[in-house]
C-alpha cells in the first residue's frame, strides 16, 4: 500500500480579539462553541503578545475582531493572531471583521494618496488569512482587494425587520443621505415593499474630512416617516443635517438605520441634540455606555455572523442567506 488514509475530520475553532469580546461570546453561544482561551496582553512599550492555550493544528479557525476605537491597535492584534494560527498549523484561517477598517480609503481622489483598504487586505493575506468574512462594506469593490474568498454579509434584513415591526401602518419613505448611497436605498425600498425613495443632494469639501454641506431633498417625504439608510455613522454630521432638511421639507418623523455605529466625538452630542427620532444600529462595533442614548436601538449581528460561519465551515453557501443578493 503506497499511502496512509486518515479519517477526514474537521474542527471549528473560534478566536476572539480584545476589541469587542462580548460579540465573539454571542457568536460562540449561537454556534455552540466557546472562544478558545487565549493569552493576549500589551508589553510596556505597546507591543502585543498573543498565545493560544490549546492546540490549533489542523483546525478551521475563525478570528473575530471588532475594530472600533483604537483602530490601529486592533488591526495589529488581528495580524498577530493570524500569524500565531499560521505558525500553529491551523488548516484554514478566516478573519471575521464585522467592520472592515479603512474602508473609506478605497480609491485615490487625488495624486499621492494611499488606498488603505487595499493595504489592510494585503496585510491580512501576508499574515496568513485564507478568507475574510465582513458586514456591509463601504463599497463592494473592496472584495476584490483581497486575494482569496470574501464573504460580504448584509445587515439590511436585521435592520429592516425591526423597522417594519416598529413603524407598521405608517407611510414610509427611504432616504439616501447622498447620491452615492442611492443603490443601497433602492434595495431597502424593495425590501420594504416598494415604498418611495428620496435622496439628499449634498456637497462635500475634499479638503475637509467629515464636513458636509446638505443642499436639498429630492423625492416624496412630506407627512411621511423618513428612513435614512447608511453603512456607518461616524461624527454624525451627515445624518443630523439630513434630518434637519427632511423636517424642513415636511417629514413627520426621521429614523436612521445604520450598520456600523462608529460614533466618534462629537457624534453623541450631535445625536442627542438632533431632531432624529431613533437611530437603529447593529453591534458590529462596541457601543460604550456613555454613548448609549435613549434614542439609539442596538440590534445583534451575532446570529447572522454565526450562520455565515457555519456555512463556511460546512462548505455551504453564504449567498443563500440573502436570497442570492451580492
Amino acid at each position: 500500500m503506497g499511502s496512509i488514509v486518515a479519517e477526514n475530520r474537521k474542527s471549528l475553532m473560534l478566536f476572539s480579539g480584545r476589541g469587542f469580546p462580548e460579540l465573539a461570546d454571542e457568536i460562540g453561544a449561537a454556534l455552540g462553541v466557546a472562544p478558545t482561551p487565549t493569552d493576549a496582553y500589551d508589553f510596556a512599550n505597546g507591543e502585543i503578545f498573543v498565545r493560544y492555550k490549546e492546540s490549533v493544528r489542523g483546525s478551521d479557525a475563525f478570528v473575530v475582531q471588532s475594530i472600533g476605537q483604537g483602530v490601529n491597535k486592533w488591526v495589529m492584534e488581528t495580524l498577530i493572531m493570524v500569524d500565531a494560527l499560521k505558525r500553529g498549523s491551523a488548516k484554514r484561517i478566516t478573519v471575521v471583521l464585522p467592520f472592515y477598517p479603512y474602508s473609506r480609503q478605497d480609491k485615490k481622489h487625488r495624486g499621492r494618496e494611499p488606498i488603505s483598504a487595499r493595504l489592510v487586505a494585503d496585510l491580512l493575506k501576508t499574515a496568513g488569512a485564507n478568507r475574510i468574512l465582513t458586514v456591509d462594506l463601504h463599497t463592494a469593490q473592496i472584495q476584490g482587494f483581497f486575494d482569496g474568498p470574501v464573504d460580504h454579509l448584509f445587515a439590511m434584513d436585521t435592520l429592516a425587520g425591526y423597522v417594519e415591526r416598529k413603524y407598521a401602518g405608517r407611510p414610509l419613505s427611504v432616504v439616501a443621505p447622498d447620491s452615492g448611497r442611492v443603490r443601497v436605498a433602492e434595495r431597502w425600498t424593495d425590501r420594504l415593499g416598494g415604498c418611495p425613495l428620496a435622496f439628499i443632494h449634498k456637497t462635500r469639501d475634499p479638503m475637509k474630512p467629515n464636513q458636509v454641506v446638505a443642499n436639498r431633498v429630492v423625492g416624496e417625504v412630506e407627512g411621511r416617516v423618513c428612513l435614512i439608510v447608511d453603512d456607518m455613522i461616524d461624527t454624525g454630521g451627515t445624518i443630523t443635517r439630513a434630518a434637519d432638511i427632511l423636517y424642513d421639507s415636511g417629514a413627520a418623523d426621521v429614523v436612521v438605520a445604520s450598520t456600523h455605529a462608529l460614533l466618534s466625538d462629537p457624534a453623541t452630542e450631535k445625536l442627542k441634540n438632533s431632531r432624529i427620532s431613533e437611530l437603529v444600529v447593529t453591534n458590529t462595533l462596541a457601543l460604550p455606555a456613555e454613548k448609549h442614548l435613549d434614542k439609539i436601538t442596538v440590534l445583534s449581528i451575532a446570529p447572522l455572523l454565526a450562520r455565515a460561519i457555519r456555512e463556511v465551515f460546512d462548505d455551504g453557501s453564504v449567498t443563500t442567506l440573502f436570497g442570492g443578493l451580492s
